[in-house]
């Protein structure tokens, strides 16, 4: 399989997962800005809505959407536990969260990143975001992943989002129990493998 991926985008989050599962992908890095595949390939060719991350499988089909990719990727080996089983209460709540990220975290930061959101929106935005992180700081409370004691691909996808604060000049401290899953999840060895492997985080000498 392969995986087009933009180094620190959302697609990162579908990277870590493929390595907590021991699954090998191809990676694919895709320029953003002139939408290139390493080696000059075309990316709109790939998928014509020109975000990553995208996943070729082996049979020649094209999976995008983050909270979908990396649901597949979980169901290829269950026995890891990183989505609960299909039609259990907990593979509901697991999507109850990608949805709540997807809609609610990811596309708060959005107008953050666009170069031409106008300037007095992005204290707004902050604000938006704050308010979803206040709610967050209180579900993770006495809890080190979203569901409890095991790390799931929702958790993935949330350290990937609360890694662009650091982009926003917004301090997690303010949110300590954030902070302290971010630190959790970002101390996972097959996460700093994934950071690594996109050049956004240092190998230790």
């Amino acid at each position: 399989m392969k995986l087009f991926y933009a180094p620190g985008a959302c697609s990162v989050s579908p990277h870590i997962v493929s390595r907590e599962l021991g699954i090998p992908l191809e990676l694919k890095k895709v320029n953003n800005k002139d939408k290139t595949v390493e080696g000059a390939a075309d990316y709109w060719q790939v998928t014509p809505r020109g975000y990553v991350p995208a996943l070729v499988l082996d049979n020649g089909e094209t999976l995008t959407e983050g909270p979908a990719i990396v649901q597949y990727l979980a169901d290829q080996k269950p026995e890891a536990g990183l989505a609960p089983k299909n039609g259990s209460i907990e593979r509901s709540r697991l999507q109850e969260w990608l949805n709540f990220l997807t809609s609610e975290v990811h596309k708060q930061f959005s107008p953050l990143f666009k170069p031409n959101t106008p300037e007095d929106y992005k204290p707004i935005a902050k604000e938006n975001l704050g308010n979803r992180f206040d709610w967050l700081d209180k579900q993770l409370a006495g809890k080190d992943y979203l569901m409890g004691k095991q790390f799931t691909v929702a958790d993935a996808y949330l350290f990937v989002l609360l890694n662009w604060t650091k982009f926003q000049a917004i301090d997690l401290a303010k949110w300590p129990n954030l902070a302290k899953f971010q630190a959790r999840v970002g101390a996972r060895p097959k996460v700093q493998e994934a950071l690594q492997a996109e050049g956004l985080l240092k190998k230790a000498a």
